[in-house]
């Protein structure tokens, strides 16, 4: 989406509309509040960042922040445009599970190889164990970032090669009521 402008274009947001669940007036609304926080038009690392740390004021949500703005940041420019912010915002908040989990399997997925590997897991649930810091009572079986990651690829990784693939993310997924309601954090936000 180039050059900042006040509004979107008739074009823009005929695309918009077609590619999320947002309406012409949300649409709108929320292109108008992004310019307004982002006279730029462009969100960088830091901004988001500091965003996050709005909803998590408890924890440290730097880290996880980092990982979230990677999924957004599409073209990998380093910066998110409205377009990339609303596409993603539309899948996380209002898209289908499965719309949702591709989603969290790109997020996962740090190195974005077509695989999750424990490493790249453990990295993401510790980044979301700080976070969440003591705002969270866990199980013993997942009170530490570790114990959780164990338990989720004893569950999920099926052929124990020590990797997910989309399908087995996407299985276990279902099968996980902690994944799924984890997928629906944006769900009534919006």
């Amino acid at each position: 989406m180039g050059k900042t402008q006040s509004k979107l274009s008739q074009d823009q947001l005929a695309e918009l509309q077609k590619n999320t669940y947002f309406d012409k007036k949300e649409l709108q609304a929320w292109y108008k509040g992004f310019i307004r926080d982002c006279p730029t038009g462009q969100l960088d690392k830091n901004e988001f960042s500091k965003i996050y740390k709005q909803f998590f004021p408890f924890g440290d949500s730097d880290e996880f922040a980092q990982f979230v703005f990677n999924v957004f940041d599409k073209d990998r420019n380093g910066t998110i445009d409205f377009k990339e912010f609303i596409c993603a915002l539309s899948v996380t908040s209002r898209g289908a599970l499965d719309e949702k989990l591709k989603w969290a399997f790109q997020l996962y997925d740090i190195n974005g190889d077509g695989y999750i590997t424990y490493d790249e897991m453990l990295q993401i649930v510790q980044s979301i164990y700080k976070m969440t810091d003591q705002m969270v009572q866990l199980p013993e079986d997942e009170d530490t970032a570790e114990k959780r990651v164990d338990k989720i690829f004893s569950s999920m990784d099926k052929n124990k090669d020590a990797q997910l693939t989309f399908e087995e993310f996407v299985e276990g997924s279902k099968h996980d009521p902690t994944i799924v309601k984890a997928l629906s954090l944006y769900d009534g936000l919006v």
